[in-house]
């Protein structure tokens, strides 16, 4: 069974750090990109940076380089999304996904970030 949980999600104010994780379970987790989604209340699900199955590439959406680093751990099957100087706009459930032979996706996460 292909199971994506995350978890990490907070209120955290302006500024602030959080850490999200992703464990992947049920498929071949190195052979798979990983990306990490957002969507806001009444906005579209928007991608929010990638990082390649041996994790040597990343790429993110400009408003959040510099403050946003995707990494992952194949030794445990799990991706990370460590969000830094957040800000309020970056409040939304956050998801991960995977992409390969397949897609999938979590059930996603809430940041909440405070002004």
């Amino acid at each position: 069974q292909v199971r994506l949980v995350e978890s990490g999600g907070d209120l955290v104010e302006a500024g602030g750090s959080l850490r999200l994780s992703c464990a992947a379970s049920g498929f071949t987790f190195s052979s798979y990109a990983m990306s990490w989604y957002r969507q806001a209340p009444g906005k579209e699900r928007e991608l929010v940076g990638s990082i390649s199955s041996g994790g040597s590439f990343t790429n993110y959406v400009d408003s959040v380089k510099g403050r946003f680093t995707i990494s992952r751990d194949n030794a445990k099957n799990m991706v990370y999304l460590q969000m830094n100087s957040l800000k309020p706009e970056d409040t939304a459930v956050y998801y991960c996904k995977a992409r390969g032979s397949r897609e999938y996706w979590g059930q996603g996460t809430q940041v909440t970030v405070s002004s």
